[in-house]
């Protein structure tokens, strides 16, 4: 990644896309990721799929072989039942901290 982010902050960032987006491949996660980010964020092989590994390890989303929009073999990615339940939770958490922070930061001008 060019920028850090929080911890946790990419875990939400990739369900978030899949609730979004729907079904895609690890490329395209990273893509999205990076285009909604202005080009902030960088994303890489050796970031994106260990995160998506652990994501399906925790059952948070499912994995399922398709073929990508270049004819290619790609394991595409959605969100599961406990994903959009965890989403719900920490996207309220996040929201939580940011209103928290606002208050420590000068107003913009």
């Amino acid at each position: 990644m060019s920028q850090p982010v929080p911890h946790g902050a990419l875990e939400l960032m990739v369900l978030r896309t899949l609730q979004t987006m729907g079904p895609l491949h690890g490329f395209g996660i990273a893509r999205r990721i990076e285009q909604i980010s202005g080009a902030a964020l960088e994303l890489n092989q050796g970031t994106i799929y260990p995160l998506l590994i652990r994501l399906v390890q925790e059952g948070k989303i499912k994995a399922a072989w398709g073929v990508s929009d270049n004819k290619r073999r790609a394991r595409f990615y959605s969100l599961t039942r406990l994903g959009e339940k965890h989403l719900t939770a920490e996207t309220r958490e996040w929201e939580r901290v940011a209103s928290l922070l606002a208050r420590f930061l000068p107003e913009a001008k």
